[in-house]
């Protein structure tokens, strides 16, 4: 399918899909709605192992809704299409990484959130924020919910309350970024963990995957009975076969999805 503000790549087991909405891959009703058919193709294709989320160039990963765009009657559904991507992004069965190569703001700050994994640049103009504060709204596609579960609510008000923003570094001393990469290596960094994922087999990620996402949003019960339901899945697999034979044999695992 062909998408006329984002660029989607397949690289082996990666599929990598690149916001491409100049000057800033602001967000306006079709631009959401392509990364959710973007994701939803990346999702279905058996090949496919791990998602990379990136932003074109070297200026900005996202700077969220398109303000410009706002007299858009489109727009009236901006609100909920947001959060029915974002929840399909971190609800996705195989792992999401954004590979934040500039700054990443309002709902391109909350797209970052909804990943699996986060890899920034290291740069002077990229930071992260929510700076709704400052236009009289409020973050509204998940940043109230997603970064104080991240971060806790004392430090998350200070983002949202405060409109303040954070360099990379603050960021990975947060515990938001899982690398800081060098100018010209986000992608680069990113591709590696997606690489690395790509090994591992897919049944037994999705299934932790479900249980993590799900059982934060549930008790400690309930998300024990969730893990379970993963363990039964995994350990009738085929897969589950093949890692413990190549256990024993002293060889790497070939993991199929079965």
């Amino acid at each position: 399918m062909a998408y006329d503000t984002l660029i989607l790549e397949k690289e082996g087991p990666v599929g990598i899909i690149t916001l491409n909405r100049p000057p800033v891959h602001a967000f306006n009703y079709p631009a959401i709605t392509n990364l959710g058919l973007a994701v939803d193709e990346l999702v279905k294709d058996k090949d496919i192992r791990a998602i990379i989320i990136t932003g074109a160039g070297d200026k900005a990963f996202s700077a969220g809704f398109d303000i410009a765009s706002f007299a858009d009657p489109m727009n009236v559904w901006m609100p909920r299409s947001g959060h029915i991507v974002y929840n399909k992004i971190e609800r996705s069965p195989k792992p999401v990484i954004a590979a934040i190569n500039g700054y990443a703001l309002g709902g391109g700050f909350e797209l970052a959130l909804a990943c699996h994994f986060r890899v920034m640049v290291d740069a002077e103009k990229a930071n992260l924020g929510l700076p709704e504060i400052t236009l009289g709204i409020i973050p509204g596609w998940g940043g109230t919910q997603r970064l104080p579960r991240l971060v806790g609510r004392t430090r998350a008000l200070e983002v949202a309350l405060l409109g303040r923003k954070l360099s990379a570094k603050e960021a990975y001393e947060w515990g938001l970024l899982n690398k800081v990469s060098k100018p010209g290596e986000v992608v680069k960094d990113a591709r590696e963990i997606a690489i690395n994922l790509g090994k591992r087999a897919p049944l037994a990620l999705k299934a932790i995957l479900n249980a993590v996402v799900l059982g934060q949003d549930t008790n400690m019960f309930a998300g024990i009975e969730i893990e379970l339901e993963g363990s039964s899945i995994v350990q009738a697999s085929k897969d589950a076969r093949e890692g413990m034979t190549a256990f024993m044999e002293k060889r790497e695992a070939k993991f199929i999805g079965e």
